[in-house]
């Protein structure tokens, strides 16, 4: 599943194309995907201007203005919700000299326009686990409430991350991917933070002191932003808002390394008790870490 870095990568690329433009088109080849779509609502938007292209969490938002020839206590801002699921693709086309044929799988597209150029914003998504959804100002979205601190906000730091596992007995990495807690943090990248902070992940998230806490804290960040500079992680499906693959999957240390020696310690002659990297599974997730250095 696309994590935040994925996502942030994405919305990196739509931004400076689409914040400016105005909505013209909209074409919907299905009326769901995950969830079912609400057509009028993102018909609706046609017609505005995209303000602004966010993130949080895993969504991407595009916000859009309301319409100049309708009331403001009538229809105010608003945004549109995009979720990638499992394995989504968004990516987008400026200027394109014909309208291109339709891809297999590729649900909707949307046609923007500024007075320079014509942009054409499209999803493909296989297993249709991905959303499309709109956001009102006035009414908080089902899927934004009750998110937790994002990884880069100030409110996420040691304190708080050793204040809110004194009695917790689930799993650090766990506790880390708990979106109501941290979003954004995935698999792939709570694996990463765990073995960059020296710290088990299958460690009780109250038996955490505050120097490893501190030190999750950087882990996560340092790995998130790594991943983002690198376009994100291609595993499988993932492709950024140009269709280019990601590249931090290159520089894993131990996410999908099960058997090979730790980048830290095992060709360290003096490291002593050297492993190889261990993979488990943990509430249905690959986990790997490695026993020797991370405690």
């Amino acid at each position: 599943m696309p994590e935040l870095p994925e996502v942030e990568t994405v919305r990196a690329w739509l931004a400076p194309a689409l914040a400016g433009a105005t909505l013209s088109r909209v074409e919907l080849r299905r009326d769901d995907l995950r969830y079912p779509i609400p057509v009028v609502l993102v018909q609706a938007q046609v017609g505005r201007l995209v303000t602004a292209v966010r993130r949080r969490a895993k969504y991407l938002l595009i916000d859009t203005a309301p319409q100049p020839t309708v009331a403001a206590d009538e229809s105010g801002a608003s945004a549109l919700l995009i979720h990638l699921g499992m394995s989504g693709r968004c990516w987008l086309e400026s200027d394109p000299v014909d309208p291109p044929p339709w891809r297999k799988h590729e649900h909707w597209r949307m046609w923007l326009h500024t007075p320079q150029h014509q942009h054409l914003l499209r999803y493909q998504d296989a297993r249709r686990f991905g959303a499309l959804d709109v956001v009102e100002a006035t009414t908080p979205h089902r899927l934004l409430v009750g998110l937790g601190h994002e990884p880069f906000d100030s409110a996420f730091n040691g304190a708080w991350l050793h204040a809110s596992t004194r009695n917790r007995k689930t799993a650090i990495k766990t506790f880390l991917m708990d979106a109501t807690r941290l979003v954004g943090v995935g698999n792939i990248y709570a694996s990463e933070a765990c073995w960059r902070a020296r710290v088990h992940p299958l460690k009780p998230a109250a038996k955490v002191g505050r120097a490893a806490a501190d030190r999750l804290v950087v882990g996560v960040r340092d790995v998130l932003r790594e991943a983002i500079a690198a376009g994100g992680s291609t595993l499988k499906d993932f492709v950024g808002g140009d269709e280019n693959p990601g590249y931090f999957q290159q520089r894993l240390d131990v996410y999908g390394r099960g058997g090979e020696p730790c980048h830290r310690c095992g060709d360290d002659p003096d490291a002593g008790d050297q492993r190889p990297i261990v993979r488990v599974v943990l509430l249905g997730r690959a986990t790997y870490f490695c026993a020797a250095c991370q405690r």
